[in-house]
């Protein structure tokens, strides 16, 4: 049975659909149907039912696939086994936050294809938190507080950040003092995340409100120095903000909690290499290069 056509099925399986695992793959769908056909004709039986909407796994299919995505991961990591130099190989699609990814994190990632010049290294930019599974990637670089989820993350370094105002902003209503007074301001959010304070040793949460929300940093940032209200964001974004002036430091007694950067995986018991490496190599980058990790979020 061909390798090739196993792992393109696997793909399809949790992609949901032809169309969708071509885009993961990078080949046509023509190839996929083609690679789908040769498999089924060999077992015999019927693995998708194909429906408008893309395909679904048969009981025969259901039962394959897992016993399908088990070979193929023993067949990568025999692959890597007899590569010089513990070289890796095959595809690794990442998703890495927009905001800070191009200055923070292309640099490892540029690294780690130099070591590994077989690997096919996928980046998609952008500051959503994706939905791995669903989406087909291997792992994602998160900055901040994670939510609650049942995926597996490997802390690589901690995050500052700042709450910050501008002056017009200041003038017209005023700085929250203490984290109590936050509620009385407008805020800046990406959605509706509470708002954490260190005061000393304890932390402080604060559910904030405002009328304007952002999934990106960068946009916060800017929409903070408009005067459009007051923001909680990682220090790397406010550098030239404060700088300028354009922004100020506001509750300095009761800054945010170190936030963390994470490498986040789907679940299962053991990672595949491929994303083992990738954490290594950002480890590493960040040990040498500190500053670049100590300030972003």
């Amino acid at each position: 049975m061909n390798i090739e056509d196993l792992q393109t099925f696997v793909v399809v399986a949790d992609a949901g659909g032809v169309s969708a695992a071509a885009r993961r793959l990078g080949v046509s769908k023509s190839i996929v149907s083609r690679r789908l056909f040769r498999i089924e004709a060999e077992l015999g039986t019927q693995l998708l039912s194909r429906t408008t909407r893309g395909a679904a796994l048969t009981e025969a299919g259901s039962t394959f696939r897992d016993h399908a995505a088990r070979a193929s991961a023993e067949i990568d990591t025999a692959r890597e086994a007899i590569l010089p130099t513990g070289g890796l190989r095959g595809r690794l699609r990442v998703a890495v936050p927009l905001t800070s990814g191009p200055t923070r994190f292309a640099p490892a990632l540029a690294e780690l294809a130099h070591r590994h010049p077989l690997l096919q290294i996928s980046a998609s930019y952008s500051d959503r938190f994706v939905d791995l599974i669903a989406e087909g990637f291997d792992c994602a670089i998160r900055v901040g507080t994670l939510p609650d989820s049942n995926l597996i993350a490997k802390r690589i370094g901690a995050v500052l950040g700042s709450f910050v105002a501008s002056p017009d902003y200041i003038k017209e209503h005023g700085a929250p003092r203490t984290p109590d007074e936050v509620v009385t301001h407008q805020a800046l959010m990406q959605g509706t995340e509470p708002w954490q304070f260190l005061d000393g040793n304890r932390i402080l949460t604060v559910q904030p409100h405002g009328r304007f929300k952002a999934d990106s940093g960068a946009a916060l940032a800017a929409a903070a120095a408009a005067g459009l209200g007051i923001a909680r964001l990682p220090d790397c974004i406010l550098h030239e903000y404060l700088a300028s002036g354009a922004l100020v430091r506001i509750m300095t007694g009761y800054p945010p909690p170190p936030a963390g950067t994470y490498v986040v995986r789907p679940p299962g018991l053991h990672p595949a290499r491929k994303i083992r490496v990738l954490t290594e190599t950002l480890i590493e980058y960040f040990e040498r290069n500190p500053d670049t990790i100590g300030g972003d979020g």
